[in-house]
């Protein structure tokens, strides 16, 4: 089975344990891998992965560009195994050159973390910034925690009334714990959900109702790496016992249609 992965962190391996160390103990669970792109990459084999989306994010305008090399430099380091998405921050001067920037070297999107940016996804700076995206690059925003309202489901169906082409994917099945708004906003939008650090929290039965009532062609197999391994994040979706033709949607030929071959 072909599996691609859209949901993928990966961090300069001199920083890479406090950055994990840090999301430990903000999530308040063990995560599974190091950080690395040798740690990723074996974590991808070990599942019989053949393609990852990775990412970094900025937590402060000065780590832009310093992130966004990093992630240039890994995506020559290994074409065949890694798509690669910047980071933006709304406060960096120049934003609008930095987002040309990753579009000429190849980036394939952009990721935004709100809850650790402190930036609310529908604030005017932000639709500013979805202003210069046009169709060319996928948003991916992690979405949705009950302690914090940077992400709320209702703020993404704000963006994506203004924003109707952009190609956005809401990590974590749209809501990370915040189910109902999920419900509520965003299911039958058209907007791609992924399935990073959800199933296990939702239950199987309910992200199963959630791919069907959503549709499994906006659904995308995500890993969330290093918080789970990738044998972990496959079970994980074959648990929800959808069709064969289903799981072939999610498990590589949404994220063709989005990233290609």
């Amino acid at each position: 089975m072909n599996c691609f992965d859209v949901h993928a962190h990966i961090f300069p391996d001199k920083i890479a344990a406090k950055v994990v160390g840090t999301l430990e103990a903000y999530y308040n669970f063990k995560w599974r891998g190091d950080g690395t792109v040798a740690d990723l990459l074996a974590s991808m084999d070990e599942a019989g992965v053949e393609k990852a989306v990775v990412f970094s994010c900025a937590t402060k305008p000065e780590q832009v560009i310093p992130a966004n090399d990093y992630l240039m430099m890994v995506k020559q380091h290994c074409p065949d195994r890694f798509v690669a998405m910047g980071t933006i921050h709304p406060d960096l001067p120049g934003i609008i050159n930095e987002i040309d920037r990753i579009r000429a070297a190849g980036l394939q999107g952009i990721k935004l973390h709100p809850d650790f940016q402190k930036i609310y996804i529908d604030e005017p700076a932000m639709m500013r910034v979805y202003e210069k995206l046009d169709n060319s690059l996928p948003l991916m925003i992690h979405m949705g925690d009950y302690r914090t309202d940077f992400s709320s489901p209702y703020r993404l169906a704000r963006v994506l009334s203004e924003f109707p082409e952009l190609t956005i994917i809401a990590a974590h099945f749209g809501g990370y714990s915040e189910w109902d708004q999920v419900w509520k906003h965003l299911i039958g939008k058209k907007v791609y959900f992924d399935t990073s650090s959800s199933i296990f929290t939702l239950g199987a039965e309910a992200a199963a109702e959630i791919v069907r009532a959503h549709g499994a062609d906006r659904i995308l197999f995500a890993s969330d790496y290093p918080a789970s391994r990738h044998k972990d994040a496959v079970a994980d979706v074959l648990s929800m016992k959808l069709t064969p033709a289903e799981n072939e949607q999610i498990f590589h030929l949404n994220a063709q249609r989005i990233f290609g071959k």
